[in-house]
């Protein structure tokens, strides 16, 4: 079986077997490193506003984003239940058989958050049908602790309320060596990807098997994840930043998959149809990222044999997970995602400007390219900003002034408008506070915003040097979780 899944990743994976790059892929990316030039060359022998075209530039991309966001997201406009969660989407031909669902779990001495994770898995109004847990080469009691608490061991399966328990001990091989253990012994029809820090809602997994059962052509899926940073006072900051971040983030996932362009689906908590994820090789073990890449990767198979794969966003399918609490901490981790985006993207780089994966192909990566550079363009800006600012450059510096303070008007009233959204989304009229959505725009302009810069930046150095690893996280234990938190991911 596992020769099965490699002779699969080898077929379908752009790393593997890699295509011709178009020409349209080509220019895309030349294009996006002449514009960046072109704005660049304006500061010299130029005055006023000009002389910081290429900050002008970056404004107005943001605010093409937000007016696209601002299009889908305008949508939700009903309580949840009357919002469909994909357009079009396709009925089950039987929508009385049941969907039967696995979780897995790849966990790496992750015995602090574990409890909480399974008893939530476990809590659920409509339960899985059995939980995958593969060991990746613990060493910190987690074999222990599923002994002491289950009586499971890796000699026999367990049932616990009506569900089937399995461990996998493996060596420390990392995540996706790990899922495609764990994939392989399972026969659901849905396999869902829970990590062990990660707490699902008690109706999550419900709306997972109700988005599978009703349309056929759905393959991924991807829950609202909440985050939770250690309780301390830096990490109360960051909970407090990257909270409204992941608000911003999943209502652009939710603006993508309302174009049938939704390309990132959450690892963390996501959902995919097993035998879609068999047919493309399951998870490839040589990225930063396996869950981006599994995706691009189902695309590319679908656009390539004309399926009609389809992925969403479900607002019904809801969990917390341990974020970052440190500084060093979440520069490690945007370091490893951005550099994983890099690295995905050049791998199927010749989907860029392709008609045959659709709009994805046409829009969605397109605007991926660009994004690519986007650190460099942030972060120039803000050096240009300070070279006027030391070299008292007043002739730029106040309409610069003007406008990014406009910028920052429109980003809070965005923002504020967003939550209410979002709020619609998720079925919940008290999430998040208008306020402090505010005040994350304005405090976060030259903090948090540059500390996401600096990872991206940080994401490049990864990506040209292929580092996998992530280095060490410290786990606190998710909802009062014990344990020191001493931990090496399980992604690395």
């Amino acid at each position: 079986m596992t020769d099965s899944l490699g002779r699969s990743l080898t077929r379908a994976s752009s790393r593997l077997t890699p295509p011709r790059t178009p020409l349209a892929s080509v220019l895309v990316g030349v294009l996006v490193l002449v514009v960046w030039t072109g704005l660049l060359a304006q500061v010299w022998g130029r005055g006023g506003l000009l002389a910081w075209s290429l900050g002008l530039g970056y404004l107005m991309y943001d605010v093409g984003l937000q007016v696209f966001t601002g299009w889908q997201i305008a949508k939700i406009a009903a309580p949840i239940a009357a919002v469909p969660n994909a357009p079009d989407a396709a009925p089950a031909r039987d929508s009385s058989q049941r969907v039967s669902v696995a979780v897995l779990i790849a966990a790496h001495n992750e015995a602090a958050a574990l409890p909480a994770t399974i008893a939530a898995l476990l809590d659920q109004t409509d339960p899985p049908d059995e939980i995958v847990l593969a060991d990746d080469g613990s060493t910190d009691g987690t074999a222990a602790w599923l002994d002491g608490e289950f009586g499971l061991t890796v000699e026999a399966p367990v049932v616990v309320n009506g569900i089937r328990l399995t461990v996998i001990p493996l060596p420390h091989g990392g995540k996706a060596t790990a899922l495609n253990a764990a994939l392989l012994v399972t026969t659901a029809d849905v396999v869902l990807t829970v990590d062990a820090d990660t707490v699902l809602d008690s109706g999550a997994l419900a709306a997972v098997r109700t988005a599978f059962a009703a349309d056929l052509d759905l393959v991924g899926v991807t829950g609202v994840i909440t985050p939770v940073c250690a309780p301390t006072v830096g990490g109360a900051v960051l909970q407090y930043f990257q909270t409204y971040e992941y608000i911003r983030n999943f209502l652009a996932r939710y603006a993508w998959m309302r174009v049938d362009c939704l390309q990132l689906i959450s690892g963390a908590f996501a959902g995919f149809r097993r035998e879609a994820v068999a047919t493309v090789g399951g998870f490839d073990a040589a990225t930063m990222v396996e869950d981006y890449e599994l995706v691009a990767r189902m695309y590319r198979y679908a656009g390539d044999h004309d399926l009609r794969w389809r992925f969403a966003a479900l607002g019904a399918a809801q969990a917390h997970t341990e974020a970052p609490g440190t500084v060093a901490a979440f520069l490690r981790q945007r370091r490893r995602w951005f550099g994983g985006f890099l690295q995905t993207h050049w791998w199927y780089r010749a989907m860029v400007g392709e008609r045959r994966y659709g709009r994805l192909g046409t829009l969605m990566l397109p605007v991926k390219t660009v994004d690519t550079l986007a650190p460099v363009y942030g972060l120039t800006a803000l050096g240009l900003l300070a070279y006027f600012l030391i070299t008292w450059r007043t002739d730029v510096l106040v309409p610069v002034a003007v406008v990014v303070g406009v910028k920052l008007l429109v980003d809070v009233v965005f923002m504020l408008w967003s939550v209410r959204r979002y709020r619609r989304w998720v079925g919940d009229p008290q999430r998040a506070s208008a306020l402090g959505a505010a005040a994350s725009v304005v405090a976060g302009l030259l903090t948090f915003q540059v500390l996401l810069q600096l990872g991206a930046l940080l994401g490049w150095g990864a990506a040209l040097r292929g580092n996998q690893r992530w280095g060490r996280q410290d786990r606190f234990g998710i909802r009062g979780g014990t344990g020191n938190g001493d931990s090496d991911s399980a992604l690395e």
